[in-house]
């Protein structure tokens, strides 16, 4: 005991205080460079001076139309710059995006090369998650645009270039996929002019138009200034395109001496440090200790939203976080110590009390009401049932996710906007995961009233199908008030034709499941807001009637035996059936009440037939997404953790009967 106790005393307070002081960066210090055999690739690059040279950085994002290449080339850039890679497409860090083979939200990571740090910005390419691209065009000086050769520029590609253009950023085109057989220098050729013209018809200066060419296979890991379909082995790396990016992409221009301002472009929550900022230092340097504040502009001037200190600052290299010391203007970094700004909000010195303009985004084009689960069966999956709870994690999504707009409405349901069903559909499905119930409404179109005009969201839609499949798509697409623009056959691929038509929001709500199922899963599809532009009127009949439940309990396959003639059933036996619940597409355009639990009577006469002879066609289950696209107005989407079932508004058939009554919208 008495050894322990003269140590204790020896050490008084002072000298506890500084040896505190020696030791505590240790911890850090370890965790900053035990990753492996990058370790001193990260030691070089994690010096604090190095963050404070804008002259050394560039920051760029890579934009592209779906499925071009942009995650894939994103793993061999970080592979090239010896960053360790757990698994394919790194970058896609959620567990949807990994699922669905798509990315969902933009990511920032930094890599190094030659002196020289790159912060490179991965980005969705789907029309409804456009957001995150306009969110973060705002952070980078240049783009690579990745461009299938095959395929060519298409709609969404249109979309984020002109994004691109209209913040001043100079795009570097990659033609990516150039080893694939049907692809020649010919082909290169022809899509490297059509998207020339696509830079000058969305109006790119003389400075924009000048962008250098490269051609890539990012599945290969390979980037060539000039057309190859096989480089040789020393070239068969990414170096050509990183060479690229650090000759065309300026550098940042960036003022170290001015106060520290950062505009918070990204956001996520961490249980231990809270609320992390992600955005890029616009001025001013910035150090671990430093007091800021968060401020907003709203109609009355600039508010100030918290005062607090930077206890972390971090940045993205490579797959993992790291912690720095300081960090410059013109980098892209990440900070803990403010609990309450959000996405838009300025985090800046003390003595600053102007925010920067934030972010322009589209309009929000559709909108759904999330409502709380009152069917029969409710409660039975899900833990968080109330409204209230519902209401907390929309307005949660709401302050990350700047395209969504959740607003309340009557009795405990919530109007949330949305780009498109595929947005609102993740939001659903991470809340069915998360242990929600709730009630969806079908999605409706936000349309706009202009000189006494009612205007409606019109999109540009590409389709690409087999030329027996034109007349089915031509003729359904009609009743869905579409207009072609153009028509012909697809460059290299015999047999295809390439149709472009403009058509609304509202019909193309729900065309995605039956396109599918019109071209045998040959066709493509994409689709990308184009503009407001006068109601087209009504759309046809795009849609069956249904086949509802008027009955409760336990779905039998003796009742569904006589029910498979009168449509398509939703439902297997075994199933829980309620009032109002539907069980099927009707084979007529009207609704009809069935009876999917009733059972055979039994009685002591022995019978010629036997209830294992029953054989059902497989029924059409749906998935999320298809539900959300096929409910009609008069309908609702019940989703628990674990089912997803279709019901009518009003369950009770006397009231739905006076209701349809009434005039409709």
């Amino acid at each position: 005991m008495a050894g322990p106790m003269l140590l204790r005393s020896l050490l008084s307070s002072t000298s506890r205080k500084s040896l505190s002081s020696h030791l505590a960066p240790l911890p850090r210090l370890c965790r900053r460079f035990s990753s492996g055999p990058a370790a001193a690739a990260a030691a070089a690059s994690t010096d604090p001076g190095a963050y404070l040279n804008p002259g050394r950085l560039r920051n760029v994002a890579v934009i592209a139309h779906v499925d071009h290449g942009k995650t894939t080339l994103m793993d061999r850039l970080l592979r090239q710059c010896g960053a360790d890679i757990p698994h394919e497409r790194a970058m896609d860090s959620i567990s949807l995006e990994r699922e669905r083979g798509i990315t969902i939200a933009s990511k920032v990571t930094s890599i190094s090369w030659k002196e020289n740090e790159l912060n490179m910005v991965d980005t969705p390419g789907h029309a409804d998650f456009g957001g995150e691209v306009e969110r973060v065009v705002g952070m980078v000086e240049g783009a690579v645009l990745v461009v299938d050769a095959g395929e060519g520029p298409l709609a969404q590609t249109k979309f984020v270039l002109a994004k691109a253009l209209k913040y001043g950023l100079r795009p570097l085109l990659l033609l990516n996929k150039v080893d694939r057989p049907s692809v020649s220098e010919e082909r290169c050729n022809e899509v490297e002019s059509l998207v020339f013209d696509l830079f000058a018809n969305l109006g790119a200066t003389e400075e924009q138009l000048d962008f250098p060419v490269l051609y890539a296979s990012a599945k290969e890991g390979w980037a060539s200034s000039t057309f190859t379909k096989d480089p040789p082995a020393g070239a068969k790396n990414m170096s050509q395109l990183l060479d690229a990016i650090v000759r065309h992409v300026p550098s940042p221009k960036a003022n170290l001496d001015g106060p520290f301002q950062m505009l918070v472009s990204m956001m996520e929550k961490d249980f231990y440090l809270g609320r992390i900022l992600t955005g890029r230092v616009s001025s001013g340097i910035v150090r671990v200790g430093d007091k800021i504040h968060g401020l907003r502009s709203n109609e009355s001037g600039i508010e100030k939203i918290e005062e607090g200190k930077v206890v972390k600052l971090m940045k993205k290299k490579g797959t993992s976080m790291i912690l720095i010391d300081s960090a410059g203007a013109g980098d892209i970094i990440s900070m803990a110590g403010l609990g309450s700004p959000s996405i838009g909000h300025t985090v800046a010195n003390t003595e600053v009390l102007t925010a920067l303009p934030t972010v322009e985004l589209d309009p929000p084009t559709i909108s759904m009401t999330f409502g709380v689960n009152d069917s029969p069966l409710a409660g039975r999956d899900g833990t968080h049932l109330t409204g209230g709870k519902i209401g907390d994690r929309l307005m949660a999504e709401a302050e990350t996710n700047l395209a969504i707009n959740v607003l309340p409405s009557i009795a405990d349901s919530f109007e949330v906007q949305g780009r498109g069903e595929l947005q609102l559909g993740i939001l659903i499905e991470n809340m069915r995961r998360e242990g929600f119930e709730l009630s969806v409404s079908p999605p409706k179109v936000m349309y706009k009233v202009e000189n006494g005009q009612r205007l409606e969201p019109i999109e540009e839609v590409t389709i690409e199908v087999n030329d027996e499949h034109v007349g089915l798509v031509m003729e359904a697409l009609s009743h869905r008030r579409a207009e072609v623009a153009d028509m012909g056959p697809v460059p290299g691929n015999v047999g295809r034709t390439r149709l472009s038509l403009t058509c609304p929001s509202r019909g193309l709500v729900g065309y995605r499941s039956v396109f599918s199922s019109d071209t045998r899963g040959t066709g493509f599809m994409h689709r990308a807001f184009l503009s407001y532009e006068k109601y087209r009127g009504p759309l046809g009949n795009v849609r069956k009637g249904v086949l509802v439940s008027m009955g409760y309990g336990t779905i039998t396959a003796y009742a569904l035996m006589s029910l498979e003639a009168r449509g398509t059933l939703f439902v297997t036996p075994g199933m829980e059936a309620y009032d109002g619940m539907i069980v099927g597409e009707h084979s007529r355009d009207t609704d009809l009440d069935v009876n999917p639990v009733r059972s055979k009577e039994l009685s002591n006469m022995r019978a010629a037939g036997k209830d294992e002879n029953v054989k059902l066609s497989p029924p059409r289950l749906m998935t999320l997404e298809e539900a959300i696209g096929y409910v009609a107005s008069d309908e609702l989407i019940e989703v628990t953790p674990k089912t997803i079932r279709l019901r009518k508004r009003y369950l009770d058939v006397n009231k739905r009967k006076a209701m349809s009554k009434r005039i409709k919208d």
